[in-house]
């Protein structure tokens, strides 16, 4: 099985720890339940950029065109708020498959957000 090469989007690490600073967060909740599906994907693009939307998401999958959601990967919030379980969603999903760059930064991140949030 070929898994998906993915690089750390850099713009989306900084994204996550200012929302977090604004303490705008998200502790618990269901991620199975609030994690954005397609619909609201298309939603969001429909009143933001390319740029906006790959904020949200950790990494950005090699090969794939930009602009397309093919290209972006292991998003951390619903486009309103950081949630603590997507961050968790995201250091399993790239731990799973090996991807560090991504585990790394969403592992930070989990950590700068319980410090924060205390």
């Amino acid at each position: 099985m070929t898994v998906a090469s993915y690089s750390l989007n850099k713009a989306a690490v900084a994204h996550a720890r200012r929302l977090i600073n604004a303490h705008q967060y998200v502790l618990d909740s269901d991620w199975g339940e609030v994690q954005p599906r397609a619909d609201d994907q298309n939603e969001y693009l429909d009143s933001h950029s390319w740029d906006e939307y790959s904020a949200w998401h950790l990494g950005l999958t090699e090969g794939a065109t930009d602009e397309t959601k093919a290209r972006y990967a292991f998003v951390y919030g619903d486009f309103h708020r950081i949630h603590r379980s997507g961050l968790i969603a995201c250091v399993y999903r790239a731990s799973e498959w090996r991807h560090k760059d991504v585990e790394l930064a969403a592992h930070r991140l989990l950590q700068h957000l319980d410090k924060t949030s205390g």
